[in-house]
């Protein structure tokens, strides 16, 4: 007999779907005046609709939100507010709220979710694999031990097994 994993909401990143709940909002927001309107980050930092951005926090300096194509559950991007490609041009104040900010997130995806570790990471440059490499911003990515969805040894298929808007409802600390 074979196992069955049902995870009805992957359908619309399969087929590339536009209608879902957390698709693309209208990129219509008036950036910050150093940030770029073709950034999805930059959209979220000047967008007060924090659910429909995927925006779980925002601080004076940082923001994270939850990755829309999360390697794993609670995958997460914490990034400055500006839109910086280089650590040598993060501020001391920004360096210092974004060490707290991955502190925080990871003890608060420990607490709610229990995984066995973490990985926490940055991408410089895109030859170094950034999808976005104008606007710096941390990966942080829960793991469990035997999970197999960080590397993909099937089909190059994975499966997220919680929904990004109950994942939204029961971490983020900010409300719409």
């Amino acid at each position: 007999m074979n196992d069955v994993l049902w995870a009805p909401w992957r359908l619309a990143y399969v087929v590339d779907d536009d209608t879902d709940k957390v698709a693309d909002v209208a990129s219509s927001v008036s950036v910050l005046p150093d940030g770029d309107a073709d950034c999805f980050l930059c959209q979220a930092v000047a967008d007060s609709r924090n659910k429909a951005r995927l925006v779980i926090d925002r601080t004076e300096q940082t923001i994270a939100v939850l990755n829309k194509f999360p390697y794993n559950n609670g995958h997460l991007l914490i990034t400055p507010k500006r839109h910086i490609s280089r650590l040598d041009l993060l501020t001391s104040d920004e360096r210092s709220e974004l060490f707290e900010r991955i502190t925080f997130w990871v003890s608060r995806l420990e607490s709610s979710l229990h995984p066995d570790g973490f990985n926490v990471g940055l991408n410089l440059g895109q030859a170094a694999g950034a999808g976005l490499p104008g606007h710096l911003h941390w990966h942080i990515v829960p793991r469990w031990s035997g999970d197999v969805n960080y590397m993909t040894s099937v089909a190059s298929t994975k499966v997220i097994p919680q929904a990004l808007e109950a994942l939204w409802e029961l971490i983020s600390v900010v409300r719409e």
